[in-house]
């Protein structure tokens, strides 16, 4: 068998997979199905997505080696805002703009598009090896998705929860249109403070003054608050301020929204330009003045002179007038939050417009029920806490969105000003009597991409026809998903899906904490400390993952701090791990913390793993090969064959364990540990022994390796019988075959490959190891009495070579191994595993001491009573190694003054980056280890008695 090369067998298996229609619902089982979130059509798969769908696809196949009859269903979402701005800039790079093409063509370019370049996330998902059902595969403007959503809004309109009405909304001025919450990332960036004095209207020599962020929005004032109990301004309330440049007349009003500790306790109040101040506007029936156009210019609500003027340069003019009018009574540096739009970057304005609203509190009574009585569990419980806050303060969802791409909203305009809503204009014109004649315009909104994710469990599934799929895969088993999108798309889902079916969406929902990096931050391309998953399956060189890393950012001195940072923590680029241990660090970090931070090493990590498993079942085919007939018969298991095959059960029911409640990363540990530590580190050893002959027994420095056999014999290793040859190959190939199945679900690609390798007396004749059954524990076969020879056994074995590493003994070296006290058992146990004491430890002689006979200097360890000793004449010079001892350990000394020097340097602690900091912090707790261990050692050797 070849090395193990991730890169050249995950594509083909992935192949081979799809071809055969792997991925399909089949069998007679319980139904389990997962709606996949929707990825973007214009997008790629990052980490999040990668860390989300690795512990989808680990529950899918495992649901589905259950013998449930699983779907895993795929879709993307059409993404009204990004395709619409791709497509915009691609056709922009070939001179040519949306509005000279018309609508119709622009989204036929946009069809272009999606049908030639839409599916590259597709493809990165195969990669990753997530066994989605492809054949029926969903967009969000099929055909049969478009109807459902057309579906959903008239009935909505019919029952009154769909209206069209002047709000404000986030507008982003660049692409002129409404935006959602989501759509809108809000950072802390530097500006200003401007205090203004407004003139009493009554009495222009007394001023109120208010501070604001936004001069270029107090030419819509209507108001100026103060906190009702605030007596300095007790007398003004109900009296008027003359607005400066707009010269109205404007009330004092008092409302409890105003903070009066915060600036003068005076706030001017913009409804139509505030969310804040807007709320406070419907309480007090403000008027509501609009003085933006829709690409954020001063309109003809203006005052003349500003009318036409960019925000930011009427800004300007603003504070140039006040302060010439005598009103600016100072300017303060300021941070504050700036909302921009996710996809354009343009600062986002509160702006005032017709929209169309979904009526949400009718629908939400439902969804918080749903919750609270356990028909929708949140995993972890605590996230209903999300759930419930967004819930019970809702406000209306608006859905309409001024672009082109997308679901054109149901809705027709007659000449006369009426609108008029239905499934097609066909049966708006039959519904309401409207002649063929009469002119109907359709509505050009289109819905929030959010409106159609939010049918996405069912419509999926063929809504609202009562079809087979449906009825037999929803509600839907779970959902996977961040706990950022509970308020804007779990909600909204549960809402719709109860409204609808009368059923909820998915039973429970796991949500999953953020991919960090290694330090705890957030990952984003101005900091540079990104990773594409991608990268990491299929690696990637260092000039490479600098470009990719810095070819978009403007600021050079930026792009140089990030480019030397990637070539000094990834000297040599990214090597390539594959899918297979990129999956398996994703499910052992998912524990349920809301952060997961991921560090590349893990991944380094379990593909040494991986290396380790596929050695180990080189191993054992090349013990398999010319015994057929080993595979065969009933055989007389050994005690250690006894323990592996009882080992392997509780490992089964670990994992089980882990599963059913989430615990990816339990789950991930119990086959690590499984397949390392017992199998690999110990069964393995031990089968060597019991498949030695007298020309062929392992020697002890290639016992920890799992190679095929052909090593130098041990002096005295007995051969073992054909007996328990045929048991140790029998035991070997079933373990091994079953550790397979146990560990597929997250090791997809590695475990098919070495399954299909097996005999087929071994494996049977099932096509893939992902429809075999998945491994169930047999109690019958838990074996306590042999655990606890083994248990012995492995600390007698441990003990020797932690005095061999202790002491520095050559490996290779024999040494005498002399036993003292225990008891019977102890005694019954050695006289049972000398032959394997024999092959692991490799003593010169292995002796039991008379209670009374002079001890030797040794080194010991103690397993219970039972005390293991390894005389040291002829083994070290005492002097010579405490003389080297003393040399290694006045050098770790000096590290640690160095290391204490610069933690108490108050200029390094508090001037350096919190990271540096920490690693000098780590670097100093290792080198305290390491000098408490020399220290221990040196002590151990000083103790003996002289060996001369």
């Amino acid at each position: 068998m070849q090395k193990y090369n991730p890169k050249a067998l995950e594509a083909t298996r992935y192949q081979q997979w799809e071809s055969a229609g792997h991925f399909a619902p089949a069998g007679k089982g319980e139904p389990f199905s997962i709606a996949i979130p929707p990825p973007n059509v214009t997008g790629t798969l990052h980490m999040g997505h990668a860390f989300q769908h690795s512990l989808v696809d680990a529950l899918v196949r495992y649901q589905r080696m259950n013998g449930r009859k699983t779907l895993w269903q795929m879709g993307t979402d059409h993404a009204g805002i990004a395709t619409q701005l791709l497509v915009t800039e691609r056709l922009a790079a070939q001179g040519i703009k949306p509005d000279e093409l018309g609508r119709e063509a622009f989204i036929d370019k946009v069809w272009e598009w999606k049908e030639t370049s839409g599916g590259a996330i597709g493809q990165q998902l195969r990669r990753l090896g997530a066994s989605l059902h492809w054949e029926t595969e969903r967009f969000t403007l099929d055909e049969g998705l478009s109807r459902a959503v057309i579906e959903v809004f008239v009935r909505l309109h019919e029952d009154g929860l769909i209206y069209k009405g002047k709000r404000l909304v986030n507008w982003d001025p660049s692409l002129q249109s409404s935006l959602s919450d989501l759509e809108v990332a809000s950072s802390e960036e530097p500006g200003h403070l401007w205090h203004f004095k407004y003139p009493l209207a009554d009495n222009p020599e007394q001023t109120l003054t208010v501070a604001t962020t936004r001069p270029e929005t107090m030419l819509g004032d209507t108001a100026v608050a103060v906190h009702p109990e605030d007596e300095r301004y007790a007398a003004l309330i109900g009296k008027q301020v003359r607005l400066p440049l707009a010269e109205r007349a404007i009330p004092i009003i008092s409302d409890a929204y105003v903070d009066r500790e915060f600036g003068t306790g005076c706030v001017k109040i913009t409804p139509a330009h505030d969310f804040n101040d807007y709320a406070l506007g419907q309480r007090h029936k403000l008027a509501m003045i609009n003085v933006f156009t829709e690409d954020a210019r001063l309109n003809s609500n203006a005052p003349a002179k500003y009318q036409g003027l960019d925000r930011f340069a009427a800004r300007k003019q603003v504070v140039q007038d006040m302060e010439a009018l005598g009103l600016l009574a100072k300017t303060e540096q300021h941070r504050l939050a700036i909302p921009r739009a996710e996809r354009s970057g343009a600062i986002v304005e509160p702006y005032l417009s017709d929209q169309w609203y979904v009526r949400v509190a009718p629908l939400a009574e439902a969804a918080i029920k749903a919750v609270e009585a356990g028909e929708v569990e949140f995993i972890p419980k605590q996230a209903e806490n999300i759930y419930f806050a967004w819930m019970r303060e809702l406000q209306d969802w608006c859905i309409s969105r001024q672009q082109w791409w997308g679901h054109r909203i149901p809705a027709w305009q007659s000449a006369d000003g009426k609108v008029y809503v239905g499934r097609s204009e066909d049966e708006v014109r039959a519904k309401h009597g409207l002649a063929a004649s009469a002119e109907l315009q359709q509505d050009a909104d289109v819905l929030d991409t959010w409106f159609s994710s939010a049918l996405w469990t069912f419509s999926t599934l063929g809504w609202p026809e009562r079809t087979e799929a449906l009825q037999t895969f929803h509600p839907t088993s779970v959902l996977v998903t961040g706990h950022d999108i509970i308020s804007f798309w779990v909600s909204r889902m549960i809402m719709l899906s109860y409204r609808f079916l009368q059923e909820p969406p998915f039973r429970k929902v796991y949500i999953h904490g953020l991919v960090t990096d290694a330090e705890g931050q957030k990952m984003s391309k101005s900091k540079g400390n990104g990773l594409d998953p991608m990268d990491i399956i299929d690696g990637i060189g260092l000039d490479a993952l600098v470009a990719k890393r810095t070819d978009s950012l403007l600021n050079p001195r930026q792009a140089s701090k990030i480019e030397a940072a990637t070539r000094k923590e990834y000297p040599q680029g990214i090597a390539p791990y594959g899918a297979d241990s990129l999956r398996f660090t994703f499910c052992a970090l998912a524990g349920g913390s809301r952060q997961v931070r991921f560090d590349l090493k893990r991944v380094e990590g379990y593909r040494n793993f991986c290396n380790k498993l596929w050695n180990a079942a080189s191993f054992v085919r090349g013990h398999l090969e010319g015994h057929a007939e080993a595979l065969t018969g009933e055989a007389q298991l050994s005690v250690a064959d006894r323990w592996i095959v009882s080992e392997l059960q509780e490992a089964g029911a670990r994992v089980r364990l882990a599963m059913d409640t989430w615990r990816f990363d339990l789950a991930a540990k119990a086959i690590y540990e499984f397949v390392w530590d017992e199998f690999c580190d110990w069964y393995l050893e031990f089968s060597k022994a019991a498949l030695s002959s007298p020309a062929a027994v392992p020697s002890n420095d290639r016992l920890r390796s799992a190679e095929p056999p052909g090593s130098n014999a041990a002096p005295g290793s007995p051969a073992a019988s054909p007996e328990a040859q045929q048991a140790a190959r029998q035991t070997l190939a079933k373990v091994l075959e079953a550790a397979l199945r146990l560990a597929h679900p997250f090791l997809p690609f590695i475990t098919e490959e070495l399954w299909q390798a097996l005999p087929e007396a071994v494996r049977g004749q099932g096509q893939t190891i992902m429809l075999a059954p998945y491994p169930q524990a047999d109690e019958a076969r838990l074996d306590k009495a042999a655990s606890a020879d083994v248990a012995w056994l492995k600390q007698v074995v441990t003990g020797v070579r932690n005095i061999r590493g202790e002491l520095d003994i050559p490996p290779g070296k024999p040494v005498p191994l002399l036993l003292a006290g225990g008891d019977a058992e102890d005694r019954r146990r050695l006289e049972r595993f000398t032959s394997l004491l024999t092959s692991l430890v490799r003593p010169e002689k292995l002796e039991w001491l008379a209670a009374k006979a002079e001890r030797p200097p040794a080194a010991t360890a103690l397993v219970g009573k039972l005390e293991l000793l390894v005389p040291m004449a002829g083994l070290i010079d005492q002097t010579a190694e405490l003389a080297r001892l003393d040399k290694e350990l006045d050098r770790k000394r000096q590290d640690l003054s160095r290391a204490e020097a610069k933690l108490q340097n108050p200029s390094f602690t508090t001037k350096a980056p919190k990271v540096v900091v920490q690693k000098e912090r780590q670097k100093l707790q290792e080198i305290e280890a390491a000098l408490a261990k020399l220290e221990a050692r040196r002590e151990a050797i000083e103790s003996l008695p002289s060996l001369t």
